[in-house]
Formats: structure tokens, C-alpha cells, sequence
């Protein structure tokens, strides 16, 4: 399994509850376009659309830009396989806990590319900042202990 687009600026936003593995429906190009590591989660959410969860705004270029149809859309809706047991907890806990739905990442499973989504909370200005103040002090302890 290779991380093939990754959502790093999520970690930082979001803390993650609970993760799924999603399969995403992609035309032919899109597949090899991104197993070449090309295209762009960021700015991409997953929201739930006729009970259905869908990809949106999620940057996948052309593989080559002369076999691809003229009417091709780079950031079109991309609709996500989960069975209806997941989807049922996804829809439960965005309505009840009012958490959100992220992309995390686009990675290979086989021969089958998969979408790493996760329900995330969203972080304040005052978490991320002591989540900052932990991680310096966890360096200077480390530090400390190596130069004795």
C-alpha cells in the first residue's frame, strides 16, 4: 500500500475519530494519473448526497492531455463504494455528533485505488497551539536526555 496523494494540512485542522477505507469511482485516465502521483486533496470534502457519499472538489488532472475528452472537469464530483452499513454511520454521526468527513489520503490496494476518509473534529486556534506547545516540549526533553 503507497500513499499516492496525500492531505497532509488535515492532521492539522481536523482530529481524527475514526477512519475508513473507501473505493472511489475513477475514469481510466484518472486511475493513471493518479498512480503517477499526480493531483491534490486539498480544499476537498466528502459529503453525503441521496444517501450516497461523494468526492467533491478533489484535484485530479488529465494523465495526458491529448486522450482526454475536451469536456473533461479536473475537480468533478467522484462518487465513494461503501457499504450501507458505513454509510449509515457516517450519516449517524455527522447529524448527531456534528462531526465532519475528511479525505485523508489516495493510495493503491492491489491493483485497486482507495480513498483513506475520516471523521474528523474540528480543531480550535487554542488546540492547535497546544498541541504546538506539547510537541516543543517533547523536542527539549528529548534533547536534554540525548546530551547526557
Amino acid at each position: 500500500m503507497a500513499n499516492l496523494v496525500d492531505n497532509n494540512i488535515i492532521r492539522r485542522d481536523y482530529e481524527i475519530l475514526d477512519t475508513w477505507d473507501a473505493g472511489v469511482e475513477l475514469l481510466g485516465f484518472e486511475v493513471k494519473s493518479v498512480k503517477a502521483g499526480h493531483g491534490s486533496l486539498r480544499g476537498s470534502f466528502v459529503k453525503i448526497m441521496d444517501g450516497r457519499p461523494v468526492l467533491i472538489n478533489a484535484y485530479i488532472p488529465e494523465y495526458q492531455a491529448g486522450n482526454t475528452p475536451p469536456s473533461y472537469d479536473p475537480h468533478r464530483t467522484r462518487n465513494l463504494l461503501l457499504n450501507k452499513k458505513e454509510i449509515n454511520t457516517l450519516i449517524r454521526d455527522t447529524k448527531e455528533k456534528g462531526l465532519t468527513i475528511v479525505p485523508i489520503d489516495l493510495y493503491n490496494k492491489g491493483r485497486l485505488v482507495k480513498l483513506k476518509i475520516g471523521l474528523g473534529k474540528g480543531l480550535k486556534k487554542h488546540d492547535k497551539r497546544e498541541k504546538i506547545k506539547e510537541r516543543d516540549t517533547k523536542r527539549d526533553i528529548q534533547r536534554t536526555l540525548k546530551n547526557r
